[in-house]
């Protein structure tokens, strides 16, 4: 029997299963926690925070004195004040590396800042509700994150980038044996990155049915599970177009007769099998840059950036619900303007 779900219904169900497992290896009182915040966070960071919480509590059951003998299951909501900041600012010493199910783990400080960030809301969760008195969590400083500089292409290399995809020339022998078959999908793929700064969960994701032609906009689920349109100039039109003529003759795996983007195997491409095709062919343009999907959404923000200077419009459409994100990520490009703009005034000629 033929079910209607989309992508995105898919997506959402594995991850309920997923947290559902994942919230059994969790104290009794953290499903709570995960229902309370059901309305106002997506699946994938609930996933999160369950993976962030089971660290922390298989920490805690492994060094903490008064944990030592007791089960991860007969915890309550006030044993977690017998912890202490001392306690919390050991887990984060613990997070620089450790050994779980015999892999070895590292944590630098911007995995460090977010395992503490969760361990605050879950904390906070339950001081809201009056079910425990403080949150000491909120007492440990967060590590210190040094400022990275963004890693996006350049415009010449993006457009070495889509030429490379065309011709197919610096490839291996291997790749190039798929590059005949592969060719036409790869670069309206990489065009719809390039030119719509789209996340590549949303790529992925994307129906023959979502795009319309007539206004040249494609809808996109964001991550908060709201759809929007965003509106593509005359290249991405052009690359998916020739990409539909034989797209549309092609026969879908079942379960995949919507999907867009198809793999050899006529079903729709993985986000895993799109970062692939990304350092495939990047690898051939920049050999100093780690170019993933989220460096192509880079890419796009900063040349908007700096066609518009309109930090609000790019905050918009890269879907950022703070516009502070979008600031902190572009203030290089701001702080450039900023010195463009001292050499513009002439006192003396």
């Amino acid at each position: 029997m033929k079910n209607d779900y989309s992508y995105h219904d898919k997506v959402d169900i594995n991850n309920s299963l997923k947290l559902r497992e994942l919230i059994n290896v969790l104290p009794p009182f953290a499903f709570e926690f995960f229902r309370g915040i059901e309305p106002t966070t997506s699946s994938r960071t609930r996933i999160a925070y369950a993976y962030d919480l089971r660290i922390f509590f298989d920490y805690i059951l492994s060094f903490h004195d008064d944990f030592k003998e007791k089960a991860l299951k007969d915890m309550i909501v006030d044993d977690l004040m017998i912890i202490s900041p001392t306690d919390i600012e050991k887990y984060i010493e613990y997070l620089s590396y450790y050994y779980k199910d015999e892999k070895e783990h590292k944590n630098k400080e911007r995995g460090k800042a977010r395992k503490v960030a969760s361990l605050r809301t879950f904390y906070n969760y339950f001081y809201k509700k009056q079910k425990i008195s403080g949150n000491p969590a909120l007492l440990v400083d967060l590590p210190k994150i040094h400022d990275k500089n963004i890693t996006r292409l350049e415009i010449d290399e993006v457009a070495r980038l889509l030429d490379e995809v065309e011709s197919g020339d610096q490839l291996t022998t291997s790749q190039k044996k798929f590059h005949k078959h592969t060719r036409d999908r790869d670069l309206a793929l990489l065009t719809v990155l390039l030119g719509t700064g789209i996340r590549v969960s949303e790529c992925v994701g994307l129906d023959i049915n979502d795009i319309d032609f007539d206004v040249n906009g494609i809808r996109i689920v964001r991550k908060g599970g709201n759809e929007v349109i965003i509106y593509f100039g005359d290249e991405v039109r052009e690359s998916l177009l020739t990409y539909l003529e034989i797209r549309n003759k092609v026969i879908p795996a079942t379960g995949h007769e919507n999907a867009l983007f198809l793999s050899l195997q006529n079903k729709r491409l993985s986000v895993r099998s799109v970062q692939n095709l990304v350092k495939k062919y990047s690898k051939v343009v920049t050999k100093l840059k780690n170019i993933s999907p989220h460096k192509l959404r880079s890419t796009y923000g900063t040349n908007l950036y700096r066609e518009t200077g309109d930090i609000y419009l790019v905050a918009d459409v890269l879907g950022h619900k703070d516009v502070n994100t979008t600031k902190r990520h572009y203030a290089q490009i701001e702080d450039e303007r900023r010195r463009s703009a001292a050499k513009v005034i002439k006192l003396r000629n």
